[in-house]
């Protein structure tokens, strides 16, 4: 007796077609048939009656079926419990992204998981941080990288990844650069109520810089006019470089772009993070994902 014929005695016996109980285990019906007939015979009886349109249970089948089905899940468990021990996690994980994402480490540390868990099938899709939030918090989403203002969002575990500063980025010659702006990253630089005297191109609401930015105005009772939103640093650089408004980014990002200038911007205090957010009580499979992330980042355990 083997489980190949146990799982294709209970799909029969919940297909009430060899059919369908074919499509469904995935080899042709000749297949299932013979290994159906070759379990009666090991048994001594028959299981199913096939004499009418329907196939039905005999008295046999009956009394084989849960013990068929016990004895399916039970193998399965072995297999579960072995993976988790020897950490060959399987299944599938739903992983969110922010828009426009460019880490490095984050696709590092997906390929180097993907490598040693081949089994678990990843999903990745891009949206705002506050749809990423969300999803994850409902159980859509396994994991996200998010970006956020400080501090993280209540009842989700949280990764920090990145947390630096928000920069102003202009092209050469611009007038904030004769503020005392000197784009090298130290402390002088113009007031964000001087920053908001010029138009800005920034990321759209539901992203974390975005966030950053809105949260120091109103913290100091500030409007900025935002002439231009663009959901990738790549497109609010380019649209800077040709004189439509000043890019507001995080200092890494800005730095990426040779054509701009980063001007350090006195009155933007509050840290943009990106982090890794997931639910508390994460499954092996997840376990397993986050500690080649946190191998990529670097981040300690």
């Amino acid at each position: 007796m083997e489980l190949r014929q146990l799982e294709y005695f209970v799909a029969v016996a919940e297909e009430r077609n060899f059919t369908r109980a074919a499509e469904r285990v995935h080899i042709s019906q000749s297949g299932v048939s013979a290994q159906i007939r070759q379990l009666e015979r090991e048994l001594g009886a028959e299981l199913f009656d096939r004499s009418a349109r329907v196939v039905t249970l005999t008295v046999a089948g009956k009394a084989a079926l849960e013990h068929a089905r016990q004895a399916l899940a039970a193998a399965r468990a072995v297999g579960q419990a072995v993976g988790e021990v020897t950490d060959l996690v399987r299944g599938s994980l739903r992983l969110g992204m922010v828009a426009g994402c460019t880490l490095t480490p984050l696709f590092d540390g997906l390929a180097a998981f993907h490598r040693a868990h081949p089994g678990v099938e990843l999903a990745l899709l891009e949206d705002d941080s506050e749809h990423l939030t969300e999803a994850v918090r409902s159980g859509a989403l396994d994991l996200a990288l998010i970006g956020r203002p400080a501090p993280v969002p209540d009842g989700l575990d949280a990764h920090v990844v990145v947390s630096e500063p928000l920069v102003a980025a202009v092209p050469p010659g611009h007038p904030l650069l004769d503020g005392g702006g000197d784009g090298d990253g130290g402390e002088d630089g113009p007031t964000l109520a001087e920053l908001l005297t010029h138009p800005l191109v920034c990321m759209p609401r539901g992203t974390g810089l975005r966030a950053v930015l809105d949260r120091d105005c109103a913290a100091r009772g500030l409007t900025p006019r935002i002439v231009l939103e663009a959901g990738a640093a790549t497109a609010i650089a380019d649209l800077a470089v040709r004189g439509l408004g000043v890019a507001v980014l995080s200092r890494s990002m800005a730095a990426a772009f040779p054509a701009l200038v980063p001007v350090p911007v006195r009155g933007l205090t509050t840290p943009a993070l990106l982090a890794l957010v997931n639910r508390p009580s994460p499954p092996p499979a997840l376990r397993a994902l986050l500690s080649a992330l946190r191998r990529a980042f670097q981040l300690s355990a």
